[in-house]
């Protein structure tokens, strides 16, 4: 298809429709959140503080998803060109394979003080508004210290999560642990939908990033509490590797599809499987195929399955590894992919190229600034380690680093580990169509490969494609489908190879949000009925 944006498509008569709006948008995954956004582009901020508000009061009402200590990947569109920012934090400069092992483990564990790496968001906030914002930083974090001091009602989506965190943490024995209780829970309980949680010693850090700027809490007031509570309680993460942390601003990766164009962050981030996948699918016509066709779910899975495990075999920090980013995109290695893609499925391997927990935002403002931002504590609470006196959980990402030596995403010290968390950016004709993303650990990049999909080769309105089935691919055949997916695709799916299971929640299929905006320079956009978030505009 070609633009305009056919947006009369309307498939799935019954489901929510999108937002139009002529001046504005924020999307995200939390109402209070949203609205916090939208007032801001109200007070004449633009799209960049909209963002920001959005994602520090995300900090405070999506706690188990998101927040201080976790890690913000940014694509900025500031009207003529597209920016990214990488807002990941890096490995203590003691952790080592060595020493992992040595307490017992094969693979880096999911809590405690080992997955710990250094959180990225108070500088990434920071960093963006240092470039782009126009309202004083105070103003913009105001409505997240709010919430965290007076309260904000529980919502369904955030006490579910909040009660599977709680089942994982009824497990752990040790000092760094304690504080969790005390922070997260009442009295041992998850709070229940609809009353008030508050937070306040999280609102007196968030005072302290506003007040001070996030210095403070790489060198100043919280990073020596942080640092001294890692000491104390058999941590590694310690001042230096505080004081050193610096975000990078990069420069997003791009395929061409169907005439549009597809933007990702670059490595450390696993952005690059959704650009890989889709130039394997280029050399497909899925038009031909209705959406709910054997044909389309096939093809769009074995590419996936192709991506996904030249990703996972090549993707490290670029600063500490070869990326063969540029050989990977190559045509010719993509034809060569390409032709593994038959009529059955099948399990792919690596490549040779040839060398040469989560949440999500989109905003929009009037002079056409856009935004796509994505935050994690990786798993839920990430590692449930808690400082004392900080109100939030310090992330898990060091979990996604490899114990094998000779992987380019190796345990070393100081490094940057995959990343799974990617927010995504749909030009044409070198112009802004808009920011999107689909939140979910190794959901999100199928998630924005079916979201382009949907988009570009079946004309779905952003509410439509955000509604519509979806499919997940982890490993080996097996995939999973949401019970929308009618039994007979089912049946025709297993009759091609493919191991398929009915899926039933959110965790597994993400949430996504839209925002594309018209040749006219209207905005049409959608958020995903799978949590409690919405599309808003003025």
């Amino acid at each position: 298809m070609t633009r305009p944006l056919d947006l009369a498509s309307l498939p799935y008569p019954g489901r929510r429709q999108p937002l139009f709006a002529p001046h504005g948008v924020v999307a995200t995954s939390q109402p209070l959140a949203a609205q916090a956004g939208l007032s801001i582009l109200k007070r004449g901020g633009n799209a960049v503080d909209a963002a920001l508000t959005t994602a520090l009061t995300l900090a405070v009402v999506e706690p188990a998803s998101c927040g201080v200590g976790g890690d913000v990947f940014a694509l900025v569109w500031d009207g003529s060109r597209l920016s990214g920012l990488n807002g990941s934090g890096r490995s203590p400069g003691a952790l080592t394979t060595e020493i992992v092992q040595s307490q017992g483990y094969q693979e880096i564990p999911a809590t405690g003080w080992l997955p710990v790496t250094v959180p990225g968001a108070p500088a990434a906030w920071y960093d963006l508004h240092q470039r782009f914002g126009s309202l004083p930083f105070d103003e913009i974090c105001a409505p997240a210290i709010d919430y965290a001091e007076h309260g904000y009602p529980i919502t369904p989506t955030l006490q579910m999560y909040w009660q599977w965190a709680l089942q994982t943490h009824r497990f752990l024995q040790g000092e760094e642990f304690r504080a969790f209780e005390t922070c997260f829970t009442n009295a041992g309980r998850v709070p229940e939908v609809g009353e008030r949680w508050r937070n306040p010693d999280l609102a007196r850090v968030l005072r302290l990033i506003a007040r001070k700027g996030a210095a403070t809490f790489y060198q100043g007031e919280v990073a020596e509490e942080i640092a001294k509570f890692s000491a104390r309680t058999g941590g590694l993460l310690t001042a230096s590797d505080l004081a050193t942390h610096t975000s990078t601003w990069v420069n997003p990766l791009s395929t061409g599809y169907r005439g549009y164009e597809v933007w990702e962050m670059p490595p450390n981030s696993q952005g690059l499987t959704t650009l890989l996948a889709l130039n394997l699918l280029e050399g497909f016509d899925l038009s031909r195929f209705p959406r709910e066709s054997v044909e389309s779910y096939h093809l769009q899975v074995e590419a996936t399955k192709l991506a996904f495990v030249d990703a996972q075999r090549f993707i490290a920090d670029p600063e500490r590894a070869t990326v063969p980013t540029a050989a990977l995109l190559d045509p010719h290695y993509t034809q060569s992919r390409r032709t593994l893609i038959g009529e059955l499925a099948r399990l792919p391997k690596p490549g040779k190229p040839q060398g040469g927990g989560t949440a999500l935002l989109c905003t929009a403002d009037a002079q056409g600034m856009m935004v796509s931002l994505i935050q994690s504590t990786s798993a839920l609470f990430g590692s449930h380690v808690v400082v004392p006196r900080t109100g939030f959980s310090l992330q898990n990402r060091g979990q996604g680093f490899s114990l094998d030596p000779e992987h380019p995403n190796r345990l070393e010290p100081g490094k940057r580990p995959f990343h799974t968390i990617i927010p995504g950016f749909l030009t044409y004709a070198g112009q802004a169509v808009g920011p999107f993303g689909v939140k979910g650990g190794h959901m999100q990049p199928q998630g924005h490969l079916q979201m382009i999909v949907n988009t570009v080769d079946y004309g779905l309105n952003p509410q439509a494609s955000l509604d519509a089935p979806r499919w997940f691919w982890e490993k080996g055949n097996a995939i999973q489908v949401e019970p929308t997916v009618s039994p007979a695709l089912v049946q025709a799916l297993l009759a091609r190879d493919h191991l398929v299971e009915i899926g039933h929640t959110m965790d597994v299929f993400g949430c996504g949000q839209i925002i594309w905006q018209l040749p006219a320079g209207i905005y049409v956009a959608g958020s995903d009925g799978r949590t409690d978030g919405c599309a808003i505009g003025y």
